[in-house]
């Protein structure tokens, strides 16, 4: 197949470029190129500025599919879509979880739970408006292309390459093991999935020419805050005591209240019957654990320092 990917040179484009390539696929990535951010020799650049329309490059181009890793406001789908002027074959729209309308959840979430309303009226991209964005690019993906749109809803991911640290931050923590305080209810659930499981859901869904919805969460077997813990202790060698801490900051992974916590219990059985992988938590976080470790630790952006650390313990 011959396959164009719009923001393929980050995390969860990255993944999928790499998986797409593993399979011998024609990739073309379209993208701004920045500088640091060019992890790929063996594919086609296009060069193009999403934020600002700038889609020329496109132009007279044709394609056998379309995955979209960079789309967060309806602009970004209709404008591109206007470029491609019905030439891209499927389009596969990278969504969110944060579609869901929490007040109407339910436990073991299927992708035809209710959604938030759409939101056309900003671009401003924040915690409020992030999910009702997606939706309102949800709504134009389905309704341009019809029976030729695929929608993955990923949770949580996870893996090398993660730029935004969420995973890391406990990996890493772990990975020093001892006394660990943890600033969340120890039986909170918590769902992430695989960066390379994500993309060999996609790769999936490309090559078997599948319309639909998926939820695209892991692991394959519901663990817990505690539980997430002491997987990234595991792959690390260490081990770790996990003390429950109670602190007013936000942390990755943690949900303030009950009504929340259904963005943590997300069904993946449909995705799973068309190819999501199960990448145990222990590998990814070996694997990001040294990932993490290569690039030299660098400073994160949220985490507990050791001075508050052992202040909250103490």
């Amino acid at each position: 197949m011959n396959i164009l990917v719009l923001g393929g040179t980050s995390f969860v484009g990255r993944a999928i470029v790499d998986d797409l390539l593993g399979r011998d696929e024609q990739v073309t990535v379209f993208s701004r190129w920045q500088a640091g951010r060019e992890p790929f020799g063996d594919v086609e650049r296009l060069t193009g500025d999403r934020s600002t329309g700038q889609y020329a490059a496109l132009a007279a181009r044709s394609w056998d599919a379309v995955v979209d890793a960079s789309g967060y406001v309806p602009r970004h789908v209709r404008e591109v879509s206007d470029a491609l002027a019905g030439r891209g074959g499927r389009y596969l729209f990278i969504s969110t979880g944060s579609v869901y309308d929490p007040a109407q959840a339910c436990d073991g979430l299927t992708e035809d739970a209710p959604r938030l309303p759409p939101e056309r009226a900003t671009e401003q991209i924040t915690g409020t408006t992030y999910g009702p964005l997606k939706v309102a690019c949800e709504d134009d993906v389905l309704a341009r292309y019809g029976q030729h749109a695929t929608i993955v809803r990923p949770g949580i991911v996870a893996g090398p390459h993660d730029t935004s640290d969420r995973f890391t931050m406990w990996v890493r923590r772990a990975a020093r093991g001892g006394r660990m305080a943890l600033p969340a209810r120890p039986d909170q659930p918590v769902q992430v999935v695989d960066s390379r499981d994500l993309a060999q859901l996609v790769s999936r869904l490309l090559v078997d020419d599948r319309p639909g919805v998926y939820n695209a969460v892991g692991p394959a077997e519901p663990t817990t805050m505690a539980g997430l813990v002491q997987a990234c202790a595991t792959a690390a060698g260490t081990t770790v005591e996990v003390v429950a801490v109670a602190v007013d900051d936000a942390f990755p992974l943690v949900l303030a209240g009950p009504s929340a916590e259904v963005a943590f219990r997300r069904s993946a059985t449909k995705a799973r019957g068309v190819g999501l992988g199960a990448t145990p938590l222990t590998m990814t976080a070996a694997d990001v654990l040294a990932w993490d470790s290569a690039r030299g630790f660098p400073p994160l952006p949220v985490e507990l320092t050791p001075e508050r650390e052992a202040a909250l313990l103490s």
